[in-house]
């Protein structure tokens, strides 16, 4: 097994690791570039497109969390989508900015099917900075029986979170830290790695 099929393996057996206080996530709007033509490949390491050896350009990171009901309790087989710009600040749309540059070996877009415990997991990069947005990764989930959820994950510390529009629509401060989190270095990894923790709590009662 590889050190990186090691490390996901291991982080998604460890029952409620990095478990945070509860509170509703709040939900925030799909934006305009959730794409228009999905990739063949549509798995959770979005630095790999198929079998393409090439890496994506950015700062690895490894974003995980549990998908949570309102009582705080694991949801089983909720569908987890992230998609986010690429190193050159572009999307997986045709409308995208910086289209010529956007980096042909970056996903940009991927998928993830929770087991028992809620936890989600997937490989990418360090969302940058694009005119008119701050550090952003989009988030919707899926969950059985429950309607889909959008939201935005945003990056601790990133000075454009002050004045960005769509982060500062929420209004409740506790509910805008929620979706705030820390990218923090990876203990032990040789290559610059990252970790960011985001729980997601819905606001229904999984049937369980």
């Amino acid at each position: 097994m590889t050190p990186r099929r090691h490390f996901l393996s291991a982080l998604l057996t460890v029952p409620g690791a990095f478990a945070e206080q509860l509170s509703l996530t709040p939900a925030q709007a799909e934006g305009p570039f959730y794409p228009d033509k999905l990739p063949l490949d549509t798995d959770n390491d979005l630095l790999a497109v198929n079998k393409n050896i090439t890496p994506a350009v950015g700062e690895v990171t490894y974003l995980s969390g549990r998908i949570l009901d309102a009582r705080g309790e694991p949801i089983r087989n909720a569908q987890v989508e992230i998609w986010q710009v690429d190193h050159h600040g572009a999307y997986l749309h045709s409308r995208t900015n910086n289209a010529d540059k956007r980096d042909v070996n970056f996903q940009g877009f991927g998928r993830f099917l929770t087991a028992s415990t809620g936890e989600y997991l997937f490989r990418t990069v360090k969302p940058v900075v694009y005119p008119g947005r701050t550090r952003h990764i989009h988030m919707a989930i899926l969950p059985p029986g429950g309607k889909r959820f959008v939201t935005q994950v945003y990056v601790a510390g990133e000075p454009k979170n002050a004045n960005d529009g769509v982060l500062r629509g929420i209004r409740d401060p506790k509910a805008r830290e929620s979706v705030i989190v820390p990218f923090a270095p990876l203990p032990g990894s040789k290559i610059g790695e990252l970790t960011a923790r985001f729980d997601v709590v819905l606001g229904f009662t999984s049937p369980g």
